[in-house]
């Protein structure tokens, strides 16, 4: 039998489960996801890093885990609340079950609640502080811990998640050098930029302008990452110098947020941000619609893009809301989007975008 775990609420509201994974407290900014599948692949999403999140799906677990779909080297939400936790999986290519993986991982989750519940709570109050515990049954003594854990907004965490040192990846060919600012970058971002001929340098978020320029990069890319991009003033400084020389930029999500503090436009955090693989995003020059997947709590202000007299371009809008999804410099070869192109898990439909990084690179060097 399972044993009880708790999940408490910033707001004081409590759901009762049973514990899985490790047993244990964990804390952190509790969130949803509206995929169906690629669960390891968004455990792994160094973006979440410090969230609790909530799984859409009834289940997961049911086909285990594999090693070499990590999207980083280790897991990065800080716990898991979901409706079936299931340790028995069926796909012969898996190397353990969840339970094993969230063991190793040293992990801790929350099961048998009611996640409906829980999300239509969050779409309604907004995005909270949580705390899951299988130790502390107690709610007073659960309320003092959730007390001590900081607010999402404000915090600079890039730099947990990013490596120590920097590496390289390169394929059979490599006909551009990337220089890639590591906030939290995804491997299947690398291996996309690698599929099409680059030759990436990964380097540490606090790496300075004059660094990645001594890799003679013909790009500059932007990861994505976790955290609030207004903490990240070091990063803001080195993306403004970067834009100065003009050599090709891409950013995608917390990348695209950095690009907008660079120019100026100022960014918020959301009422309970985008997390899924199925969001409907306008793509403003093509005039067609982008299933898109997403992963993040902070937003670029359309407000005051509207203010700037054309030298930002509005290139996506999320559908749902309309949000700003994607931006192009005017006067300089330098784009972002919100959302995650490389969709691992997701559709493809904004592959494209890494293509035409390609070619950004490839006008710049003719």
């Amino acid at each position: 039998m399972s044993q009880p775990a708790i999940l408490l609420l910033e707001d004081g509201t409590v759901f009762e489960g049973k514990a899985a994974g490790k047993p244990g407290t964990t804390t952190g900014e509790i969130c949803f996801t509206t995929g169906m599948t690629g669960y390891q692949e968004v455990f792994t999403d160094p973006s979440f890093f410090g969230q609790i999140l909530v799984t859409t799906n009834v289940h997961i677990g049911n086909y285990g885990t594999k090693k070499d779909e990590n999207e980083s080297r280790m897991v990065q939400i800080a716990g898991l609340v979901c409706k079936d936790f299931t340790d028995q999986y069926s796909r012969i290519q898996a190397d353990e079950s969840i339970q094993e993986y969230f063991e190793q991982e040293d992990r801790t989750c929350i099961y048998g609640v009611d996640t409906r519940a829980i999300v239509r709570h969050i779409r309604d109050k907004g995005a909270m502080n949580a705390i899951i515990s299988s130790e502390i049954l107690d709610l007073d003594k659960l309320k003092n811990e959730l007390s001590k854990v900081p607010s999402m907004a404000g915090l600079e965490l890039a730099s947990k998640v990013t490596t120590e040192e920097a590496y390289e990846a390169i394929g059979d060919k490599a006909d551009y050098r990337v220089a890639a600012l590591d906030f939290g970058i995804k491997q299947n971002i690398i291996d996309c930029m690698v599929e099409r001929g680059c030759h990436v340098k990964v380097f540490p978020a606090t790496t300075g302008a004059k660094e990645l320029l001594e890799f003679q990069p013909d790009g500059i890319f932007l990861s994505n990452g976790p955290g609030d991009p207004a903490a990240m003033t070091y990063a803001v400084q080195t993306v403004k110098e970067l834009l100065d020389t003009n050599i090709p930029l891409f950013g995608i999500c917390l990348g695209h947020q950095l690009l907008a503090l660079a120019v100026d436009v100022p960014t918020y955090k959301m009422h309970h941000g985008h997390r899924g693989i199925n969001h409907p995003v306008f793509n403003v020059m093509t005039g067609k619609c982008e299933v898109t997947t997403q992963n993040h709590g902070f937003g670029v202000s359309h407000e005051h893009l509207k203010k700037r007299s054309g030298d930002i371009e509005i290139t996506h809008v999320n559908l749902n809301d309309e949000t700003i999804e994607g931006i192009r410099i005017s006067d300089k070869p330098a784009f972002s989007v919100q959302f995650h192109p490389e969709a691992s898990p997701g559709p493809h439909d904004s592959r494209y975008l890494f293509d035409d990084f390609i070619q950004m690179m490839k006008n710049s060097k003719a």
